[in-house]
């Protein structure tokens, strides 16, 4: 019999609903099926547009509720992972990005190493577009790119996740566009959805601990961009990138240990930032 307040493991024991009180770290329901949703998908090795079942079929064969099933679907299609047809139910999405393919489809945003997979692209693109951008970007690209910075600043400054998240996305879409190279701009917006996934699935509900040390990056990339200082663009860019990898990681590796450590413990991580 299916749990409705989430999913069932071999003994009957309910999944991604464990209380505090029992030492470990409580997840929502459908944020666990999202994950297995996903490992479903990967392990069936479906590619962009493959039906992967109706609701009911994927509930029965991971064994999740039906109403779970549909929140974590709902999830996903937001996300972009899945896209709902009538009368052909759930199919893989289509990625929007011009070169996301197989990676789109295949990526588990809990996994930790595919985040590292995930990050150590990132840094080696990111790093190169923020050294273009010092040297190509407009006066209205400069601006863009300072205008992001200055509104995650605001946002860290009031412990305001979603704001923040928003700006720091709009941060790296804008350096990339400083490069005035269209392929640098698709690959960072795929490479920006994917981390949004992390976010979300791998990371949703940790949204306490300061977004400073981001925002405050984020305004050292904008002054090298716009002092035309490549060189600094790109280094800052790189702290940047690897201090939010760690503490990704981190974050990460705890939840799958089911450790629900104190603020303030000595291995308890800074929160892991929309870096």
């Amino acid at each position: 019999m299916h749990d409705e307040r989430g999913l069932t493991g071999p003994a009957g024991a309910p999944r991604g609903d464990d209380r505090a009180d029992t030492g470990t770290i409580y997840r929502p329901g459908y944020e666990v099926a999202a994950e297995r949703i996903l490992e479903h998908v990967a392990a069936r090795q479906l590619r962009p547009g493959d039906r992967v079942g109706t609701e009911r079929d994927i509930a029965l064969a991971l064994d999740i509720s039906r109403t779970v099933t549909r929140e974590a679907v709902k999830v996903l299609s937001a996300l972009g992972r899945l896209t709902v047809r009538k009368g052909s139910g759930v199919h893989v999405a289509e990625p929007s990005g011009r070169f996301a393919t197989d990676s789109w489809s295949l990526f588990l945003p809990a996994d930790p190493e595919q985040v590292r997979m995930l990050f150590e692209v990132r840094r080696t693109l990111e790093v190169a577009a923020s050294e273009f951008a010092a040297s190509r970007a407009t006066p209205q690209q400069v601006r863009a790119v300072r205008d992001a910075a200055r509104r995650s600043a605001d946002a860290a400054e009031n412990d305001d996740f979603d704001r923040f998240r928003q700006a720091d996305e709009d941060f790296h879409r804008a350096v990339a566009a400083g490069t005035n190279n269209t392929f640098f701009e698709s690959t960072v917006g795929v490479i920006t959805q994917l981390k949004r996934q992390v976010l979300t699935i791998g990371l949703r509900g940790d949204q306490s601990g300061s977004l400073v040390v981001a925002a405050k990056e984020h305004t050292d990339i904008a002054d090298a961009i716009g002092d035309g200082e490549a060189g600094r663009a790109g280094g800052t860019m790189a702290q940047h990138i690897d201090g939010a990898l760690v503490q990704f990681q981190h974050e990460i590796r705890r939840r799958m240990l089911s450790v629900d450590l104190p603020s303030g413990h000595p291995q308890a991580g800074p929160h892991p930032e929309s870096r």
